[in-house]
């Protein structure tokens, strides 16, 4: 449960009166991944990874967390039941009337982004919020090295956090080659031409420690660039190099 001091959930308004925090706003998905990990995998780490991060910066930042935002741009997973896509437009006008919203009482917005078909939209947002004269940026979750979609990533990390909602004996492999070989079928077929269980990458040896490890580097790193506040020329916070862009498939819509 994230702390009551670092959620915006849990404020009134009395308690921000005179503040001018840094709010997170984790933005996530609903969409499948995999037959083995639950639809809001997505949101469930950038929440995750939004509040240790937080915690990390008590004392030092005024920092909350905002309620994540549960729907993303998913057309390339729209195959599968359950997948809930509102498309990059609607994404890219929410995430900038939200900020317009947002930065009316705090003075900086992080969105701490968990899927990357939502990058397109995001940045185009970021960098048109900035283009207005707003503290806007954006900041991806991926453990270097990672695989693209459901493998043994994710469900260590899932394993970590809610290990009731893995469904471990369903768990299969799905193909393997990295995501620049495969980017041509999954543009042209989506994910589910390329894999019909959904999984990119191989949930095999996945486990709740990795899944420990993966959270607390990510949101170490999201603690430095905070305190950093680099922001590049598409809005992304940080120098890309110390954690590379997703390279997960883009969307279809």
């Amino acid at each position: 449960m994230p702390d009551a001091h670092r959620s915006l959930a849990d404020m009134s308004w009395p308690g921000l009166a005179g503040r001018r925090p840094l709010v997170l706003l984790p933005l996530g998905s609903c969409e499948q991944h995999g037959p083995h990990l639950p639809l809001d995998t997505d949101t469930a780490v950038a929440s995750a990874v939004a509040e240790r991060a937080a915690a990390r910066l008590r004392g030092e930042t005024d920092v909350l967390v905002a309620p994540a935002q549960p729907y993303g741009a998913s057309g390339e997973h729209e195959g599968f039941p359950g997948t809930v896509s509102i498309g990059h437009g609607a994404l890219r006008l929410l995430v900038m009337e939200t900020g317009r919203s947002m930065l009316r009482w705090a003075s900086r917005l992080l969105v701490v982004n968990g899927h990357g078909g939502n990058l397109t939209s995001l940045a185009d947002a970021v960098t048109a919020l900035r283009g207005e004269g707003r503290d806007v940026a954006w900041w991806p979750c991926l453990p270097p090295g990672s695989d693209a979609h459901a493998g043994r990533a994710e469900t260590s990390m899932m394993l970590r956090l809610r290990p009731a909602a893995v469904r471990v004996e369903q768990a299969v492999a799905g193909p393997t080659d990295p995501v620049h070989l495969l980017i041509d079928r999954l543009v042209a077929e989506s994910v589910g031409g390329v894999s019909p269980s959904g999984v990119l990458g191989d949930p095999a040896g996945a486990s709740a420690r990795e899944g420990e490890r993966l959270l607390e580097e990510m949101a170490h790193l999201l603690a430095e660039d905070i305190g950093g506040w680099r922001v590049g020329p598409r809005g992304r916070l940080g120098l890309p190099e110390r954690q590379p862009v997703s390279t997960r498939p883009g969307n279809r819509r």
